[in-house]
């Protein structure tokens, strides 16, 4: 009997010395093979034209234009999905059709608003949990004449969980498509966690994109997609001042700046409100912005901000409406020469993503 007992405790023992090899093998492989994208890198404008179909004229005072931002969520937030990080159940799309679909009817319903300036955020590239589908290849195809500015948040290892079925690795990135002509790009690289949290949050960037405007200034376009787990009031405001500080520099030379994007903060909500909200939807801290500058959404009246539709929702359950927690997340700041003439958060009932289009129309002053 206690030969018996010896071979069980020594199979034991092998099975979990294995086991412990396994994870600190793992555990090397993610710090070895974690990195981060280049700061202020130039970024490759690119355009699929043609028959020079696209417009070669400057933007011109006075004149309206559009904007749009729109989170598509790696194509898998249909409105039954729900998510591991958010305390939902899936960490892989439904299918690699579903993907085609979702991130297929994304790009046709931004295009149908037909925007002078898109911002898409969460377009995989070669990501496990979206069946290694090119999103940005859908995308472009839906706004066939534009100019194309790629920023990539991450590229990050394999990621082993949940177990049931592993996240695996992300290539992911945000995407600016303009009707008129980027004469050069940056990608900025925002701070982001540097404890054990940073394997889960990843990169975290923002592209800069200039188009020329007819009185000699600029118009330069933030595209952005703030952290969302790193749960850190250093981490948001570094992100903010960071944003704030680049913003700054683009007005005091004279440009206008136009700033979209999942910015991961409640901006509805002002600092300092009593309701309740998400650990990571935390109100935006309005006095953080440098002086000259301001959301749109806050040019609206207190009931309209309020009656309008909220841009994403809490993706720990399906959706269900006046159910699940939703929230806005989603929109733009301006430099105070730019006057927002209207202002929307498009309601699809969550289609196509855990977030909505957010659509501005806008002049320069």
């Amino acid at each position: 009997m206690n030969e018996i007992a010896k071979r069980i405790l020594k199979t034991a023992g092998i099975i979990l010395l294995a086991v412990i090899l396994i994870l600190v093998i793992y555990l090397l492989y993610l710090v070895i093979s974690y990195h981060r994208i280049e700061d202020n890198l130039a970024l490759q404008v690119e355009t699929s034209d043609e028959g020079g179909q696209q417009e070669t004229k400057n933007l011109t005072t006075g004149e309206q234009y559009s904007a749009l931002t729109y989170n598509i969520g790696f194509g898998a937030y249909t409105p039954d999905f729900s998510f591991f990080m958010d305390g939902g159940k899936s960490s892989w799309a439904k299918s690699k059709d579903s993907v085609l679909d979702t991130v297929q009817g994304a790009g046709d319903l931004a295009a149908s608003l037909n925007p002078d300036f898109a911002m898409i955020e969460e377009i995989d590239l070669d990501s496990t949990r979206s069946y290694h589908v090119n999103e940005y290849d859908i995308l472009r195809n839906c706004f066939p004449n534009d100019y194309y500015v790629f920023a990539q948040n991450y590229d990050s290892a394999f990621l082993f969980y949940p177990f049931t079925q592993p996240h695996g690795s992300s290539k992911s990135g945000i995407g600016l498509f303009s009707k008129y002509p980027v004469t050069s790009a940056l990608r900025r690289s925002l701070p982001i966690s540097t404890s054990f949290s940073k394997f889960l949050d990843l990169d975290r960037c923002y592209s800069i994109s200039r188009v020329p405007v007819d009185n000699g200034k600029e118009l330069v376009v933030f595209a952005l997609h703030m952290s969302a787990y790193g749960n850190s009031d250093a981490i948001r405001e570094g992100q903010i001042a960071m944003l704030s500080a680049d913003m700054q520099k683009e007005y005091e030379v004279g440009n206008y700046v136009l700033c979209g994007g999942d910015f991961n903060h409640d901006l509805k909500a002002s600092d300092g409100d009593e309701e309740e909200h998400e650990s990571w939807a935390y109100p935006f801290p309005r006095e953080a912005l440098p002086e000259h500058f301001s959301f749109c959404i806050d040019a609206l009246s207190e009931e309209e901000c309020n009656a309008m539709w909220n841009s994403a929702r809490n993706a720990d359950m399906a959706y269900v409406p006046d159910v699940t927690y939703t929230v806005t997340l989603d929109g733009f700041i301006v430099s105070d020469n730019i006057e927002c003439l209207t202002y929307e958060n498009v309601d699809t009932g969550y289609s196509y993503s855990d977030h909505d289009p957010v659509y501005m129309e806008f002049k320069l002053k």
